[in-house]
């Protein structure tokens, strides 16, 4: 599966679960540790703990592995390790906050829906 291709699973996964403001950035020549973000977020912490369940099942069902994962406990900012694709789901109040596309307003934003 190419990493644009699993980027846009997680990106379905995401909207399966409702998460807002989905946000798809290619990264492909600005990083080396990753081609594509994900970035979304949830109103509450068990939404963002559900978003990154479901990111997870689809990864599953498709035979990708996730390479690691932090934060579903707290459900505030969720990283996922994707390979090539960093998925990070936050919660509403943590996103404005760290503005992950402001940071990376070099990267080209993909048209997810």
């Amino acid at each position: 599966m190419k990493h644009l291709d699993i980027a846009q699973l997680a990106v379905a996964a995401a909207e399966d679960k409702k998460a807002q403001n989905i946000t798809l950035l290619n990264l492909q020549g600005l990083a080396v540790f990753a081609d594509y973000f994900v970035i979304c977020h949830g109103n509450s912490q068990t939404q963002v703990q559900a978003i990154a369940e479901g990111i997870q099942e689809k990864c599953k069902e498709q035979n990708i592995t996730v390479r690691g994962i932090e934060g579903v406990r707290e459900g505030r900012w969720v990283l996922m390790d994707l390979g090539d694709v960093v998925v990070h789901i936050f919660h509403r109040d943590e996103r404005d906050f760290y503005d992950l596309e402001r940071l990376w307003g070099d990267a080209e934003q993909i048209q997810v829906n």
